[in-house]
């Protein structure tokens, strides 16, 4: 028995975990509800915790250059001290509130390329290696943020790629410490004054704020952005085809576009800025996250099953 609880110090013959989600599917804000199923060992262990992290690949830039990694940006404990018995076989429930801010990583039933979010699960156990799963998480776009991607496709927008910069836009209230960007290919009536679009959600009980940020084509200042500050029913009830069709056509040289159709009860600005990105890197973006970051290789290898075979596209 001795030398069985040495070996479990180092990992061996200890319990096994695994988590199941109730849905598999899940939203910006919504609950994630499911099971952390444990399988006892050799030996009986004293479980200290089980927590529930959410994790991303997240692109972070430095001096020159820049890498990516897996930084987990959230962490909800879904069970305190317990002790599991050698062999036994039990499941611990969970419901974990998700933030608004989650980014998107499938659209009507399709992954976008580039995206990886997860959710791994971390057992504590008293002196003994920790045991963990990681299970790539599908979420969603909330009907507020669905209504804007289909506004997009109707003008004929392709998408391109999506990825999550470390840092923080300016001027906007943001909880996460990096923001999701969606881009996108103009389509041909477009094309003479974008070379792209990239997309921001920044959601939040209250409502939702709409960023884009257009690669234009010539011009002095940069690219130009524009910001929409609605609430959510207020977002399902906006034409979003015409509304961006009008922002893009009005874009001059300054980066000022048209003002929308309604200026109530909504807001919209729009602006330019210059340099690269929609924030710039934020020094304590990174700093930020609750976890550190995996190598890139590591994150291609959790998530390659998940999306073999799955190369996005249209939607």
């Amino acid at each position: 028995m001795v030398f069985k609880r040495m070996l479990g110090a180092f990992g061996v013959g200890g319990p096994s975990v695994d988590t199941v989600l109730a849905v598999p599917v899940a939203h910006p804000g919504g609950t994630l509800t499911g099971e952390v199923r444990l399988k006892g060992g050799d030996f009986d262990a004293e479980i200290e915790h089980i927590t529930l992290g959410l994790v991303a690949r997240v692109e972070l830039e430095y001096g020159d250059g820049e890498a990516d990694g897996l930084g987990e940006f959230f962490r909800a404990q879904v069970c305190g001290p317990l002790t599991l018995r050698k062999g036994e076989e039990r499941a611990v429930g969970f419901h974990v509130e998700l933030p608004w801010e989650t980014p998107v990583s499938r659209v009507e039933g399709r992954h976008l390329p580039g995206m990886a979010v997860g959710v791994r699960t971390e057992v504590a156990i008293a002196k003994a290696v920790d045991k963990g799963d990681l299970d790539p998480l599908a979420v969603e776009p909330l009907p507020s943020q669905a209504q804007v991607l289909r506004g997009l496709a109707q003008l004929g927008y392709h998408l391109k790629a999506a990825d999550l910069e470390a840092g923080h836009i300016r001027g906007a209230r943001q909880e996460l410490p990096f923001y999701q960007e969606i881009e996108f290919y103009p389509p041909a009536q477009h094309a003479g004054r974008v070379n792209e679009i990239e997309l921001t959600f920044l959601a939040s009980p209250a409502g939702l704020q709409v960023v884009l940020e257009a690669d234009k084509r010539s011009g002095r200042y940069g690219d130009a952005v524009g910001r929409w500050q609605v609430t959510h029913e207020q977002a399902l009830g906006i034409d979003w085809a015409a509304e961006i069709d009008r922002w893009v056509t009005g874009l001059s040289e300054y980066g000022h576009a048209a003002e929308p159709y309604h200026a109530e009860p909504y807001e919209h600005h729009g602006g330019h800025h210059g340099g690269h990105g929609l924030g710039g890197l934020a020094a304590a973006g990174a700093a930020g996250m609750v976890g550190g970051f995996l190598a890139a290789e590591a994150v291609e290898e959790v998530f390659e099953d998940a999306f073999e075979g799955d190369s996005g596209g249209d939607w």
